[in-house]
Order: C-alpha cells, then sequence, then structure tokens
C-alpha cells in the first residue's frame, strides 16, 4: 500500500492522500494529522495477542501494512516506507525501531521518549527470556540510532538487573524528570507507548504492570511534552486486542496533537 494514499477510517475508501504530514480523504473531506503504520508481529515466545491488537480500529488512514517475516526485514521496511508523520500500531516494541531509524534519516537530531513499565535495553546476552521484544531500546542506543542524553525512558518498574546496571552506567534518563534533557536541542521527538506503563485496567496489556501510571496521569505528559517539541512521530505497543480501548488509545495520541 502506498504511503502517499490510504484508506480512510471514515468512509473507507482508498481515497486519503497525503499532503505533507497530513491526509485529507478526497472522498468524504476529513483532514487527518498523521498516517496509521499496522505492524502485526510480536518477535517473541506467546506474542500472538500483541499482533492481533495491530489491527485495532483507530481513527487514522491506514498508510502501510508491515507484516514481514524477520524483524531486520520489518525494521529496514518500517524506516524506508514510513509516512512522512506516522502512528505506528504493533504489535511488540520492536516496532519502534524501524519508525525510529526512519525519522532519524530525516532528521538530524531525534528525541526518544519510552513509555514502558520494563526497559527493553537486554540484549541476546542478558536477556532472561531471550524475546527481542525486550530489547528494542537497546538496539536503538547500540546502533547509534539516537543519543543516550536525547531518551526519556518513562514509568519502568520491572527491569531485570543488566537493565538497572546499564541505566547506571550509561546516564540514560529516567521518569519526567529527564524529559528537559531529551528534548532540547534536538528538531522533535518520536514517541514510543507501550501501553502496560499504565495501572492495569485503565487498558488491556499484553503484560501488564502494577503501579502504572493513570491514563489522566499519562495525557499529562503527552501534553506537556507536546507543548515543548515538535511531535514527528508516535507508536503504541504491548497491547491486548480490545476495540474497547480504542477510545483511550485516541486520546493519547490526541495529547500529542495526532
Amino acid at each position: 500500500m502506498s504511503v502517499l494514499r490510504a484508506k480512510c477510517p471514515d468512509c473507507s475508501a482508498y481515497t486519503a492522500v497525503a499532503l505533507g504530514p497530513e491526509y485529507e480523504c478526497h472522498a468524504c473531506g476529513r483532514v487527518f494529522q498523521a498516517g496509521l503504520v499496522r505492524v502485526p508481529r510480536a518477535w517473541g515466545k506467546g506474542g500472538e495477542a500483541m499482533a492481533e491488537a495491530a489491527g485495532l480500529p483507530l481513527p487514522y488512514p491506514e498508510a502501510l501494512v508491515v507484516a514481514e517475516g524477520s524483524l531486520g526485514e520489518q525494521t529496514l521496511t518500517l524506516a524506508s516506507e514510513l509516512p512522512e508523520r506516522p502512528v505506528v500500531l504493533g504489535g511488540c516494541c520492536c516496532a519502534h525501531v524501524g519508525a525510529v531509524e526512519g525519522l532519524t534519516a530525516r532528521y538530524e537530531r531525534l528525541a526518544l521518549v519510552w513509555f514502558d513499565a520494563h526497559g527493553d535495553l537486554n540484549t541476546p546476552e542478558s536477556s532472561p527470556s531471550g524475546n527481542e521484544w525486550g530489547m528494542p531500546l537497546r538496539m536503538l542506543l547500540d546502533s547509534g540510532a539516537v543519543r543516550v542524553e536525547d531518551v526519556a525512558l518513562i514509568g519502568p518498574r520491572n527491569l531485570d538487573s543488566a537493565e538497572s546496571e546499564f541505566i547506571a552506567h550509561s546516564g540514560l534518563g529516567t521518569g519526567t524528570e529527564a524529559l528537559d534533557r531529551a528534548l532540547a536541542d534536538t528538531d522533535g521527538v518520536y514517541v514510543a507507548f507501550d501501553c502496560d506503563v499504565l495501572e492495569p485496567g485503565e487498558l488491556r496489556t499484553f503484560m501488564p504492570e502494577p503501579g502504572g501510571l493513570s491514563l489522566a496521569g499519562a495525557e499529562a505528559i503527552l501534553l506537556a511534552i507536546a507543548e515543548r517539541s515538535t511531535v514527528i512521530g508516535a507508536g503504541l505497543s504491548g497491547l491486548a486486542p480490545d476495540p474497547g480501548g480504542v477510545g483511550s488509545l485516541t486520546r493519547l495520541l490526541s495529547s500529542l496533537g495526532l
């Protein structure tokens, strides 16, 4: 599917056309702030529910579906075919890798705000499970796609020991107090939002962890990000396939101006 022409979520016609970062449906006239990229893949054991959640009916024109057979192919396809302003819907957090790599090719310096109950900072050597969905933030840092000082990790509360050690040794900023440094002197921000950052019960997630953010608390942080930086893309991951949560997901994205 072309990233320039997409399926309108309102009238279902393939007449939503990219006009810069926005899409306008030539059939019904509605204007959308971003193009939707579905990534129905979860790179780990037993992640079928996450992959299914990529089909949730978010109210954005569907510009691209990426369902490759390997994580490397997924990353390359996302990076090369990403809409100008994407909303990425996983799947697991590995969907953010290709999105960030695609955006760093367009912007000299990208800020990355990563919401997650987990660190996603393991390597194949340190991971207790071997699941690649526990590694994507570390992949981006180790590859140099983003600078550690331009990253803020929000909401981690279930970290493996190797992840805690990496945070301490690398100087990776955590919590909302890390936002000022991450957003400073950058060209814009990509927000990677694993929905397990929220308190269980706010949304149905694949890997819920107690002690998370309320939906209202997350919205407030997202609003603050949008007020302080240009949001050039965002992604949602870690969900269970619950259509009843679409309204809350839309609220979160709307907080970013998307």
